[in-house]
């Protein structure tokens, strides 16, 4: 069985804390991208026409976080004054005593510039999620338009997960990042920076000494990472490998209920889940143990901060306030030392999303559109196959030297065994691939004088896998032609005999059709789909083997259904059974890529060469 590798992760990322010295739990070992200064040069291309917004919020940061700079040393005079007052007291100095009135005074001021530093920081959050979101809007739209642009081919190669992972997970990282860095690294460098001086214009000394306690914790955590990389590395692999599971496992219950494999799937489900559990909590404690590192690192360097201050206050070079803001300060400079390496990791999280986002829209496209495109008003319907040739390897021809002419309103039937090339040539014709070499023309023009959409809108095509979206039947068929009015829309209904089992149907032309609950049946859905080509009355029609999965009632009913949209239409059916295709004005019989045989169905049998053999070995196994 195949396993679904989940390798596309949110980083979240929240302000470092809870200790004295910060810190906080390991997120994960972030994808590293190929090329980091180039994915991100081009990230900040995108950032560009919103610059007078960012230097906005580089200002409401730098204004929020000067404040909350100055509160430490603001409130470590209070404290001095208390202390001062207190002693005054004790010793009986005349008039001494606290200065309430200093004390309050400063109280408001503090809590002036937190109110205005908790402004500023609301202000730049807002501008900046914006920011976020309208680079987010801008990337999901180009993602969506280059969808459109690209080749079948690509689409070959790729899942759809995959393809979805860069509309959602990997542009949601790149939003998220971008919402939180951009902020947290503005604030980061002026805090360390605010917070070096203010230490400094403390005490040089006790400066040093806090600062020479950063290379100790550094080595732990090291020690820490390095160790719970691997781990991290085996949860994400055991992760996708258990999803990967449950959604095979889901997807296919009734075949695993049918064959008895619950005791099985049940065994492999554990086997994964042991080792996702195992290498899952080792990754957590280990990154766990980053906060008590952290807290008691922190406690050694507060033990150092007090002894000292203690000292330098007994011989009067700092005042006893200056300690409490010096403390405050120790917490404040471990916390963006603590968010900046944070913040590297989120930033490789973001450089690997934005990479995969813009390798995608940097595929090659399709081929460029005819500037002059041919009008298609007047087109009868004749179709021309001369010498094509085409691989999706240049090295492995599928396609070899098709040679075909087929005149307005004929039917085609294109026989053969499986691999012989058959939907690849309704894939040529539509232009879903171009052809390595010859020339596919309609009415005497080659297929790429035409535009795409106008190529494609002379085809009608009735799949032998039905499509449907979730919404009314009214709507389904309306898909066709989408200004078709009601009318032309039950009119197109009743040609394709669906209309009888429609109005027996709960609110019957408005009723939702549920494809994963599968409230109308195969055959019910494949008389939608021929409703729905006979509304856009299309010039040429593609026809796939419809009646295969369906009752013999239902399958009249689509035969007669289909009679009614062929009728006057140059038609081109892949049969599967052959005996459905007995009345086809030419069938061309295919095999490895070439057309062995042509003629109508009483000449090919006459023949008796392969493609008598085909029908008779029907015959025979039925």
């Amino acid at each position: 069985m195949s396993e679904m590798r989940k390798n596309e992760t949110k980083t979240g990322m929240k302000p470092m804390g809870g200790g004295p010295m910060g810190g906080g739990h390991m997120r994960g070992i972030p994808e590293k991208p190929k090329d980091f200064k180039g994915t991100m040069k081009k990230l900040i291309g995108y950032l560009k026409p919103y610059l007078f917004s960012i230097i906005v919020v580089i200002l409401f940061a730098v204004g929020s976080s000067v404040f909350s700079i100055i509160g430490p040393k603001i409130l470590g005079k209070v404290t001095t004054k208390i202390f001062e007052g207190l002693i005054g007291k004790v010793s009986g100095a005349q008039g001494a005593g606290i200065d309430f009135e200093y004390i309050g005074d400063t109280v408001l001021l503090l809590l002036g510039l937190y109110i205005i530093s908790a402004v500023f920081s609301f202000v730049q959050g807002f501008i900046l999620s914006g920011v976020a979101q309208k680079v987010s809007y801008n990337l999901r739209k180009e993602i969506s338009q280059k969808i459109n642009k690209l080749p079948l081919k690509y689409f070959d190669t790729k899942t759809h997960g995959e393809v979805l992972s860069r509309v959602t997970n990997d542009v949601d990282t790149v939003s998220q990042t971008l919402n939180q860095s951009i902020s947290q690294i503005i604030t980061s460098v002026i805090m360390l920076i605010g917070t070096v001086v203010m230490m400094l214009s403390i005490s040089g000394l006790m400066t040093l000494a806090s600062i020479l306690i950063l290379p100790l914790s550094l080595i732990f955590i090291s020690l820490v990472v390095k160790r719970s990389q691997k781990y991290f590395v085996q949860q994400q692999l055991y992760l996708g490998q258990v999803n990967g599971h449950v959604e095979e496992v889901y997807g296919g219950h009734i075949i695993v209920k049918a064959f008895n494999g619950e005791g099985k799937a049940v065994e492999k489900f554990n086997d994964l889940n042991d080792k996702l559990y195992n290498s899952a909590w080792k990754s957590q404690f280990l990154s766990g143990m980053m906060m008590p590192i952290m807290t008691f690192i922190g406690n050694i360097g507060y033990v150092l901060v007090s002894i000292m201050g203690g000292w330098l206050a007994v011989k009067k070079a700092i005042e006893v306030g200056d300690i409490l803001s010096f403390i405050q300060y120790v917490r404040q400079f471990s916390q963006p030392i603590a968010q900046v390496a944070q913040i590297s990791n989120v930033l490789q999280s973001t450089a690997a999303a934005s990479e995969r986002v813009f390798e995608f829209l940097e595929e090659q496209e399709e081929i460029e559109e005819n500037l002059e495109p041919t009008d298609i008003t007047n087109i009868a319907g004749q179709v021309s196959f001369e010498d094509v040739r085409f691989g999706y390897n240049q090295d492995d021809m599928i396609i070899k030297g098709f040679n075909a002419d087929i005149k307005p309103g004929q039917r085609v039937a294109i026989v053969g065994p499986t691999g012989a090339g058959k939907t690849t040539m309704v894939k040529l014709l539509m232009r879903f691939y171009d052809v390595s070499s010859g020339r596919i023309s309609i009415d005497g023009h080659d297929i790429k004088e035409f535009s795409r959409n106008d190529l494609r809108s002379m085809f009608g095509m009735v799949l032998q896998d039905t499509w449907l979206f979730n919404g009314t039947i009214m709507e389904n068929i309306r898909y066709g032609r989408l200004d078709a009015a009601d009318e032309e829309v039950i009119r197109a209904a009743k040609a394709a005999h669906a209309h009888p089992f429609i109005k027996t149907l709960p609110h019957g032309y408005n009723m939702e059709i549920n494809e994963e609950a599968g409230n109308i049946s195969q055959g019910q859905k494949q008389l939608l789909t021929i409703a729905r080509a006979i509304l856009a009355d299309p010039k040429i029609l593609i026809l796939d083997e419809a009646t295969s999965s369906v009752d013999t009632r239902t399958e009249v009913l689509i035969q007669k259904a289909m009679e009614n949209l062929m009728k006057d239409r140059t038609s081109f059916i892949i049969a599967h059974r052959l005996s459905t295709i007995r009345g086809a004005d030419m069938i061309l019989v295919m095999k490895d890529g070439d057309i062995v045989e042509h003629g109508n169905h009483e000449e090919l049998l006459a023949v008796g060469g392969f493609y008598a053999s085909l029908y008779n070995s029907q015959f025979e196994s039925a």
